[in-house]
This record gives C-alpha cells, structure tokens and sequence, in this order.
C-alpha cells in the first residue's frame, strides 16, 4: 500500500471485501422467523419460500465462500434474488396479519399476536437492511472495488474519518442498524440518506414499520382490555 493509499478513507478505495458470515446469518435468521410464525400467516405451500431461500443462500455462499468481492452479473442477480424471496414472504405474511387481525382467530389471542407482529416487524427490518447494504453504491463487491466513490448512505464515520480505525468501511451491521433505526425513530438518525431511492425506500420501510406497529398494539390492547 503506498502513502497516497494511506490517505484514503478504506470505504473510498478497493479492499479485500467484508466476510460473509453477517449477511449470511441474518438471512438464516429471516427463514428461521418465516418458519416459526403461524400456519395462517405463512406462504403456502410452506416449504416453498423457505427451501427456494435456502438453496439461493447455499449456491452464494459456494460461489463466493468468504469474502464478497466477486464482481460477476449472476452473482448480483442471484444476491438480489434472495433478497426479492425475502422481502416476498416477509409481505404476504404481513398482509396475512393485517387480515387476522380483523377476521381471524389469531386476533383474539393477544400474546401469539403480538409474538407474530414482533417477526414480523423484525423480519421487516432485516429485509430492508439486506436492501441497503444490497443497493449502497452498487452492492457489497461494487464497494470492494471501488467502483462508485458517491455514498447512497452518509455514515458518520465517513464524516469525521479521524474518529473511525484507518480501515474502517460500511459493512452489513451498519445498514442492519440504520435500518433498526429507521423502524424505530421513523426518521435518519445518524445515517443520512443521500440519493433518491435511498430516500424513498427509507420513507417506505417507516410507513411500512408505523402501520405494523400501530395496527398489532391497538389490536393486542383492545384484546386484553376485552379479557380483562
């Protein structure tokens, strides 16, 4: 590395590419959740989405075992394959609450509908961090070369460099936090979106996150004020 390297922010120039195992254990984490919520709220068949999901992640992870930096077009397609799979079950199981919760059993038990609301809602969030990470200047192996020096996603250690280590880039738990946070404040924190899509996805995943939030609380409450 020469001294003019040195002087370049790590996000800013080509690296090694960040380890798989983050991504790779939170879509396990989106599939374990899909599989535990309840019959009526899951995609039938049942094994489809799950199994497609699985097999996906597994042909990734054998092409691309541990650094993602393989810059290939099937590679990205099938990364954001996965990711539509997600986001896929993740809706349908969403639209399938809202109809539980006005003509469904599973509305009138409080604890399994605030269980099912809280996947649901953690799932969403996941998703939309995979979308992030997925998306932010080209995806993870774009990054990895350098390949678009504009940020989607102002981080602040892209901001005050002196505050972050030397080799010190974005990598999937940053865009799972901002999208933790977006769910939760509704609003950027401390991570500013800086293009259009970024923007609207986020506004997007509020709107989305508010709806869920507002419609399984005002439903749990007025069930336990029912019981009560």
């Amino acid at each position: 590395m020469t001294d003019r390297d040195d002087d370049v922010p790590a996000w800013q120039r080509k690296t090694e590419g960040e380890s798989r195992i983050a991504a790779t254990l939170a879509v396990l984490a989106i599939v374990v959740l899909q599989v535990a919520l309840p019959q009526q709220l899951r995609p039938q068949p049942a094994w489809l989405l799950p199994g497609l999901e699985i097999l996906l992640l597994g042909v990734l992870v054998v092409a691309n075992p541990f650094r993602i930096n393989r810059e290939e077009r099937w590679l990205r397609n099938g990364g954001l394959l996965l990711t539509g799979l997600l986001s896929l079950a993740t809706a349908v199981s969403a639209d399938r609450l809202v109809f539980e919760l006005i003509h469904g059993p599973l509305s009138d038990n409080a604890s399994a509908l605030l269980a099912s609301g809280g996947a649901i809602w953690l799932t969403n969030v996941v998703v939309f961090g995979l979308w992030y990470w997925e998306f932010d200047r080209g995806g993870p192996a774009a990054r990895a070369h350098a390949r678009k020096p504009l940020p989607d996603f102002l981080f602040v250690q892209m901001q005050n460099p002196e505050l972050a280590p030397p080799e010190w880039e974005p990598q999937f738990v940053d865009y799972l936090y901002l999208s933790f946070t977006n769910a939760t404040a509704f609003s950027p924190t401390d991570v500013m979106p800086m293009s259009r899509w970024a923007k609207l996805t986020m506004m997007a995943q509020s709107t989305i996150s508010l709806i869920l939030v507002i419609l399984v609380i005002a439903r749990a409450i007025n069930v336990l004020h029912s019981d009560s």
